[in-house]
């Protein structure tokens, strides 16, 4: 099979596990009567509540999901000759084998309405090979049929090719982060204003904004008008020149600046922070710094949180330093930055990118050879990156973590999904 893949999201043609019809809902839930591509009838027949009936031999079993009042159970109702058999006249098992092999048995009991239900919760998904063991009148029967809804079968070189990508869900850290935006600034005990020590004409410039300089390194000579003598200007720090006063001819006066000579190696970061966020941040927190002009981004720690309020914007200012050593981040340039407030470990924890949404769930879909199906998941705390999971995974189950919604987009298209 030749599969062209000019965009990984739209010309996917995949392989599909289950194909077959969606069962209907009824009043005593919904009818477990997919067949999909392995049943002999492309329709099953139906009993009189709206189950799968399953005939053999003179009797027959209907068999439902039930999930009106009650979390989902299977139920079944007796017959013999097409007529119903009170609840004692039998037993019946229903033996599921899930995703993975995992073996699952619903024992049916007697009910004062006339059924058989299980004591059992029958999990999300309702997607498995189903055995059904029944012992009527002291006669055994048996059936055996597939029942998959949420499942589709993606081939390995297709799914790399579209990027699907699957990890194991386990534990990890989930952050209470605050998002803000902050302004790069020199560090003050890092900026020299360079001055004429005497007045006089400037006869010499060797440097221009922008160069970077070594301390002692001569900016400037100067004639001294007291002795009519030259003098050399010097850069009392290593950094790079922000500013020049001077021309050649003009008159220095004992004083004034000449040059600011800045060291860039590192910078602070001051934080805009607003409203009741101030309360929560202290520092030593840790930070993530992000560049705008090509998202770098520089981790470090909050230093301090100033006691004043800036006039123009009324926010609070958190300082942290960053060290440049690329040279890129720039004074007077705006950053993005992330404040991690509070760490919290999680058991299990999945990418946000590993979320979709099926019917009424949040899902994840989980791997099994070529096999791809959805795991119905409840939610807890999230950052930026990542979703604690409650229930609905185990540690090492392995998740659709990078492209999921054309897992998600495949088993709609397959129609491989129960009404419910």
């Amino acid at each position: 099979m030749n599969l062209c893949l000019p965009s990984a999201a739209l010309a996917l043609t995949f392989l599909l596990t289950a194909c077959g019809t969606s069962c209907p809902s009824t009043e005593s839930g919904h009818a477990d009567v997919e067949d999909g591509a392995h049943a002999e009838s492309d329709t099953p027949r139906k009993g009189d509540h709206g189950g799968r009936l399953l005939e053999q031999n003179g009797f027959a079993v209907e068999l439902a999901i039930a999930e009106d009042g009650t979390p989902p159970k299977y139920k079944a109702w007796l017959y013999r000759d097409g007529k119903p058999l009170p609840p004692s006249a039998g037993a019946v098992e229903v033996r599921l084998k899930r995703l993975g092999n995992v073996a699952e048995n619903h024992a049916l009991k007697p009910q004062a309405d006339g059924s058989l239900m299980a004591a059992s919760i029958v999990g999300e998904p309702h997607s498995f090979d189903v055995e059904v063991v029944a012992q009527i009148n002291g006669t055994t029967l048996g059936w055996a049929y597939p029942s998959y809804e949420g499942r589709t079968q993606i081939a390995e070189a297709v799914a790399q090719d579209a990027g699907i990508r699957v990890a194991p869900a386990g534990p990890g850290v989930i952050a209470d982060e605050h998002e803000v935006q902050g302004l790069l600034t020199p560090l003050e005990s890092r900026i020299a204003k360079v001055a004429a020590r005497f007045p006089g004409p400037v006869r010499k410039l060797n440097v221009n904004v922008g160069d970077t300089v070594r301390a002692g390194q001569v900016l400037a000579t100067i004639e001294s008008n007291l002795s009519l003598t030259t003098y050399a200007v010097t850069a009392p720090i290593a950094g790079v020149v922000l500013t020049r006063n001077a021309a050649v001819g003009s008159v220095a006066s004992e004083g004034a600046p000449l040059f600011e000579v800045t060291d860039l190696s590192s910078l602070w970061v001051d934080l805009h922070i607003f409203g009741a966020d101030a309360q929560h941040i202290r520092p030593g927190v840790p930070v993530t710094v992000t560049r705008m002009s090509d998202g770098a981004t520089a981790q470090t720690t909050l230093e301090r949180v100033l006691p004043g309020t800036a006039t123009a914007s009324q926010s609070t200012v958190a300082r942290a330093t960053i060290a440049n050593t690329d040279g890129l981040w720039r004074p007077g340039s705006a950053v993005k930055a992330r404040i991690t407030v509070e760490q919290q470990p999680a058991p299990l924890v999945v990418p946000l990118a590993a979320l979709q949404r099926f019917r009424d769930w949040d899902v994840v879909f989980i791997r099994i050879d070529d096999t791809y199906e959805i795991r119905p998941v409840e939610l807890g705390k999230r950052d930026a990156r990542q979703v604690e999971v409650l229930t609905g995974l185990s540690a090492g189950d392995p998740v659709v973590v990078e492209q999921s919604y054309l897992v998600k987009a495949d088993i709609e298209k397959s129609g491989a999904s129960h009404d419910h």
